[in-house]
């Protein structure tokens, strides 16, 4: 049996699912190129039946890849198999991907039976294959199926021309031994089962998808499904970062290799974490902020002596400097494109420019600009250069202990500059009420979030604002020396967020919205 997994990642499908999470177009085929650079197999581009938006990224997608396969998800219907091929026919190398729910709970909800739904799979994979030479199918809830339906579907699905199974934990509810005895299961007792490939896809619900998963590639199984920053629905899905780095640590007992170039890990972590709006916690797996930090004085020691002592793994095979050198108000624009470079940015001229602006600022308020600063820079550009339909003129804030809190702000709203200046509970609540009366707006504060940059009184903040406004959630996010001023600025990213997603999804546009079960 081969020693090579493939690697699936799906943030642009079921990683956008993630409440708030939703990506702009060009943010799509950002993170889509970024994959296909790193060395992932399969792209699993979006579900091109969801929406014209969505059709139209994965298109495009499909268009531009240079390495990867590029998929596209499909129901287990003739118009959602269709569509999806429309989406990635123009590939390099295409995939359709279709699944049904398989558990009793599935059919269930779509009131078919056993014999009714063997047939519907067949009749849809075999649809599928007469497009695509390359076909996936999964069993929806596969993990609750019983286990002689589930060796008969996959049987089926087998004989139609699926050439990679997939079997989905949708819930999160497997464990390691369940997940490698159910790959194992249906390679014994399948028929054509040593002739396709076998997919795990984990979600990470009782915190063991990656476990899982390579329990499941132990047992035969050679393309694993994940999403950087382990990013998706509920608790999320399982982390490539993690899956990659522990195939790569740990070949002693895990023999496999990946084609994932790792030195780009953190590059893509950040980029997806600031365009999907959620923060990496600090003490991430691999892409953490103090997973290569040693606090104690024992591991600092023993680092200072030997690395290995305490490090599994070089920050630098992930993608992170080895060392952290400051910059500072004298730095040159030479030096931070080197910087930058150093951190995974390819900037091009005009980029730099405006980021060296925004640096100079910064410098002039901080003694030292630290990697970390730089990363939040990156950050706050992106998300504010997108979409601006509101842009912060003006901000001033009165607070303290003997006096009303004020915020008295200017807003570029659509070209037409609009003031206002009011009262609230503190100077944060002041400025968004004050941005809520600029801007009329029913979206309601799910999440206001502050973090630390780095240490010191002068170090940038980063605020995390989510909005929600008739089920539509929108997150923000901004890093300033100035606090307030960050919040402001992330509150007026989520609105901004908003405002295109509901021009997306307004009537007369062409749009059209589906909602789904997710596949895994």
């Amino acid at each position: 049996m081969s020693k090579q997994v493939l690697i699936f990642d799906t943030t642009l499908r079921d990683g956008e699912q993630s409440p708030g999470a939703t990506m702009s177009h060009n943010e799509k085929l950002e993170i889509a190129s970024l994959l296909d650079e790193m060395g992932v197999d399969i792209i699993e581009a979006g579900f091109p039946i969801a929406s014209e938006g969505d059709f139209q990224a994965v298109s495009e997608i499909a268009k531009n890849s240079k390495n990867s396969v590029i998929c596209g998800l499909s129901r287990a219907n003739f118009r959602d198999i269709d569509r999806a091929w429309e989406a990635v026919q123009h590939a390099a190398r295409p995939r359709i991907h279709t699944f049904i729910g398989t558990s009793p709970l599935h059919r269930d909800i779509t009131a078919l039976s056993m014999d009714d739904m063997a047939d519907k799979i067949h009749e849809t994979v075999s649809h599928a294959r007469n497009l695509c030479d390359n076909v996936q199918w999964s069993p929806m809830d596969a993990i609750r199926t019983e286990h002689d339906y589930l060796c008969r579907v996959v049987e089926i699905a087998i004989k139609a021309g699926a050439n990679t199974i997939n079997i989905p934990d949708t819930v999160g509810y497997t464990t390691p031994k369940e997940s490698a005895e159910i790959i194992h299961m249906l390679l014994e007792r399948v028929p054509g089962a040593d002739d396709i490939i076998f997919a795990t896809h984990c979600h990470n619900d009782l915190g063991m998808a990656t476990a899982n998963s390579l329990a499941a590639v132990e047992a035969g199984a050679r393309q694993i499904e994940c999403t950087i920053n382990g990013l998706g629905e509920r608790a999320g899905n399982t982390a490539l970062e993690e899956v990659v780095m522990a195939l790569k640590v740990r070949k002693d007992i895990m023999p496999f290799e990946t084609g994932i170039d790792t030195t780009k890990i953190m590059n893509l972590s950040r980029r997806v974490s600031q365009v999907s709006g959620f923060a990496v916690q600090p003490n991430k797996a691999i892409v953490g902020k103090n997973a290569f930090a040693h606090e104690s004085g024992i591991h600092q020691d023993g680092m200072l002596k030997n690395k290995e002592t305490f490090e599994i793994m070089r920050p630098e095979d992930v993608g992170i400097a080895g060392t952290s050198l400051p910059l500072g108000k004298h730095s040159g624009r030479a030096a931070l494109r080197a910087k930058l470079e150093e951190l995974g940015y390819d900037l091009g001229d005009n980029q730099l420019k405006d980021l060296f602006v925004r640096f100079k600022e910064l410098a002039d308020r901080k003694k030292e600009v630290l990697d970390d600063d730089l990363v939040a820079l990156m950050q706050a550009s992106g998300a504010e250069s997108q979409n601006e339909h509101i842009t912060i003129k003006h901000l001033r804030v009165v607070c303290g202990s003997d006096m009303p809190q004020t915020a008295e702000i200017t807003l570029d709203i659509d070209g037409v500059e609009k003031h206002c200046s009011i009262e609230g509970d503190g100077p944060v609540d002041a400025t968004f009420k004050a941005i809520k009366q600029l801007y009329e707006s029913q979206a309601r504060l799910q999440l206001y979030q502050v973090s630390a940059v780095t240490e010191g009184t002068d170090a940038q903040a980063t605020v995390m604002v989510r909005l929600e406004d008739d089920g539509t959630i929108s997150t923000g996010q901004s890093s300033d020396t100035d606090t307030v001023l960050a919040s402001a600025k992330a509150y007026v990213n989520a609105l901004n967020r908003l405002i295109v997603r509901r021009k997306k999804t307004a009537p007369g546009s062409d749009v059209r919205e589906v909602k789904y079960t997710d596949a895994s």
